[in-house]
């Protein structure tokens, strides 16, 4: 099975477009070799995908014949990233939000003033 079809039916992607364009990228490598969209994935090779920030780890354990539904996406992957990866996302997540709330925008005249008299 070809390896964007592969990434869209165990629900990877949401759809086989957006798993093509991550491919096109370098964002997915078979067996430590970067792919393209047309590369055949099988049984037992491993996947090294960027996603989201995190390099997530998956070994194939088989193919399926065509997109399944998410209950039975573990018998034909699995997840071997570290648990590390998701922990520095939610870290990163943490730093963002510690400056400015989401969607407040720049900063005011008065957040400025306030910043120059803190700084002098």
């Amino acid at each position: 099975m070809r390896i964007d079809k592969f990434l869209w039916a165990v629900r990877f992607y949401k759809t086989r477009n957006m798993a093509a364009n991550a491919i096109k990228k370098g964002h997915v490598r078979i067996n430590g070799v970067v792919a393209k969209p047309s590369k055949e994935v099988f049984g037992g090779d491993r996947l090294e995908i960027r996603k989201n920030q995190i390099n997530y780890r998956i070994l194939v354990l088989n193919t399926p014949e065509s997109r399944v539904g998410a209950k039975l996406v573990p018998q034909y992957i699995k997840d071997q990233t570290p648990k590390e990866a998701f922990e520095r996302l939610e870290l990163l997540k943490l730093a963002k939000n510690y400056y400015r709330k989401k969607g407040t925008g720049r900063p005011t005249k008065k957040d400025r003033r306030d910043l120059d008299e803190f700084l002098e």
